[in-house]
């Protein structure tokens, strides 16, 4: 043997321990991911199609027989009121046409319901807890597995692992040697069995990686755990509170909403919702029109003021974030006291926006859309495919994960890599800490279960 084959034979043995290193992390990855993966794509990809499953949900409000003109905004919120004894205004939705039912929501404690009311009539079509719409509860479904913030940390945990999964996949799936595209970014239709399904599973695999880390990534700041530490530094970085078009979590979102209420309640003496919302509405019959001359993306809402002769507010809730804006408005002339567009968001903001709105296939219509479903068919497929490769090569009585080299020490790249992602994804660092310790010390000397986890002779 040459000195240069000599020279060589290390540097392949360590790749090959590397290799199965990072085989080992793809696989627990995976097994702890792939529940998930599955749930968060298939609501992912209904919730893709939001506005067009809320308007075939509400088609019947979308066109009501009219006999005369439509009553004051005003009597119409009166009326919703009056359907959620104890409730305060939230916000009036601008309609869209003029046959079309008028949406109020109204808050009560934590709770937000959302009240049909006929636009001429003032009569109550339905009333609608908020969160029972049917997006909503994709959303949180989505989001939160309707756990509240302890869900949030935990699809949170699922998605810092899946970019773990992702990472390594790709670094399994890169070429090592020379050869054709087939097996790498097209399938080998002639191979059949274990090796077309290592196919199915790399190719797709590779082919989605960067959309899924863009989805993974962009829906971070929603996170309770990840979100409220942004949060925080934000506020360290800037030494005072601010304000984001987003939250983290829908407790937070409710207990916001219900200090935001108690405190109007409190700037008004304390009276009853209905009777604080009496005076207010006073302007919202001269205010409604205004606001709905300002054009704004729909959904737009007209928001009263949190304290006696403040400023009513006209947002654009659009589900495309680029084309939200904020306008203030005068409570007794109707004039515009100040206007925010997104381009005046703060870097972070718009950064943040972006993202969302590709996210939920708003950003670009139906191409959106289209590719929303590709990345979520994509996953379904590698994560189908993952778990026929690994129920193929379980051993009989074992789970089956690919062993540990021994006298294997990772390489400071890889090392690298996992530390910085444990320190920006710190739900992460702490898991990986926890499950190495696990795989190291702790498992090994289990007996049966260390045998069950292929922690054997060649483990370290």
């Amino acid at each position: 043997m040459t000195t240069s084959q000599t020279a060589a034979r290390p540097a392949r043995v360590r790749m090959r321990l590397g290799y199965a290193t990072v085989w080992h992390w793809h696989f627990y990855a995976g097994l702890f991911c792939i529940p998930f993966v599955l749930w968060l794509a298939c609501t992912g990809a209904m919730y893709l199609f939001k506005p067009q499953i809320d308007a075939w949900i509400d088609r019947p409000f979308a066109h009501l027989p009219m006999h005369g003109p439509a009553a004051p905004p005003s009597a119409q919120v009166h009326a919703a009121l009056a359907a959620v004894p104890g409730a305060m205004l939230d916000g009036y939705e601008l309609p869209l046409a003029a046959d079309g039912a008028t949406q109020v929501l109204v808050g009560k404690g934590r709770e937000l319901f959302r009240v049909y009311v006929h636009p001429q009539t003032s009569e109550v079509l339905q009333v609608l807890p908020e969160d029972s719409r049917f997006t909503r509860l994709l959303f949180n479904l989505h989001g939160e597995l309707l756990l509240g913030n302890k869900g949030s940390m935990l699809v949170e945990l699922a998605a810092s692992w899946a970019i773990v999964m992702i990472l390594t996949g790709l670094y399994l799936w890169w070429p090592r040697q020379g050869g054709g595209l087939g097996g790498l970014v097209y399938p080998r239709l002639r191979l059949q069995g274990r090796p077309w399904w290592r196919d199915l599973h790399a190719i797709v695999g590779f082919w989605v990686a960067a959309f899924t880390l863009f989805l993974l990534v962009s829906g971070l700041p929603w996170a309770k755990s990840w979100g409220s530490m942004l949060r925080e530094v934000r506020e360290w970085s800037a030494g005072m509170a601010i304000h984001q078009d987003w939250s983290t979590g829908s407790e937070d979102e409710a207990a916001a909403r219900h200090a935001k209420h108690q405190a109007r309640r409190f700037q008004h003496g304390g009276t009853h919702g209905k009777a604080l919302d009496h005076e207010a509405l006073e302007a919202l019959d001269r205010l409604a029109p205004a606001a709905s001359a300002l054009g704004l993306a729909a959904p737009a809402l007209l928001v009263p003021p949190d304290m006696p002769g403040g400023h009513w507010v006209a947002r654009s809730d659009a589900q495309n974030r680029p084309l939200r804006e904020t306008v203030e408005l005068d409570a007794t002339t109707g004039r515009i006291v100040s206007r925010a567009t997104f381009a005046q968001q703060p870097f972070i903001d718009r950064l943040v926006g972006y993202g969302v709105a590709i996210h939920e296939g708003q950003m670009f219509g139906w191409l959106n859309q289209a590719l929303g479903v590709f990345t979520a068919v994509g996953l379904v497929t590698v994560s189908v495919s993952g778990l026929v490769l690994w129920w193929r090569r379980r051993p009989p009585g074992r789970l089956g994960a690919p062993p540990r080299r021994a006298g294997y020490r990772p390489s400071a790249s890889l090392t690298l890599l996992m530390v910085a992602l444990g320190l920006v994804l710190p739900l992460l660092g702490l898991s990986m800490l926890s499950v190495l310790a696990l795989d190291l010390w702790v498992f090994p000397h289990l007996g049966p279960l260390a045998r069950f986890l292929g922690l054997g002779a060649s483990a370290v």
